[in-house]
């Protein structure tokens, strides 16, 4: 990932948090930059959209990463998708099993603060497909 834009990303969000900007190592980019997203979520505000796009992005990362492979669609609209799973390849049309939700609750389940079924439970997921279940992904 861009360390400029993780970091213009995440002074944006600290700023419209009336927090300082960032002064940690670069290494911790992505990881305060979740934070400070989550955080915008946990006051009942909306993220920058930026912030919101990198933290969802830098996530799936760590899904692909943690679970490659091209059997499963992660999709977080309107930030991103990966595909992640070992298993079939997909590589025309819709995907056979997909998964699909909203930036809060993909940052929720990456960090374990929602479980999978939590998720299902109340509607927060769409997933589809025999292997679209993430349960054993997660928390990243």
């Amino acid at each position: 990932m861009d360390q400029e834009k993780l970091r213009s990303a995440l002074d944006g969000q600290l700023v419209a948090l009336d927090e300082p900007p960032y002064d940690g190592p670069a290494s911790a980019l992505p990881d305060a930059l979740v934070a400070a997203v989550l955080a915008a979520y946990e006051r009942g505000e909306r993220p920058e959209r930026d912030a919101a796009r990198q933290a969802v992005r830098y996530l799936l990362d760590k899904l692909a990463t943690a679970a490659p492979g091209r059997t499963v669609e992660v999709r977080v609209p309107p930030y991103a998708a990966v595909q992640a799973i070992v298993g079939p390849r997909h590589t025309r049309g819709t995907p056979p099993n997909v998964v699909e939700t909203d930036g809060r609750t993909w940052i929720e389940l990456a960090l374990g603060r929602l479980t999978w079924a939590e998720a299902m439970a109340k509607g927060a997921i769409a997933a589809s497909g025999s292997r679209a279940d993430l349960s054993e992904h997660l928390p990243l």
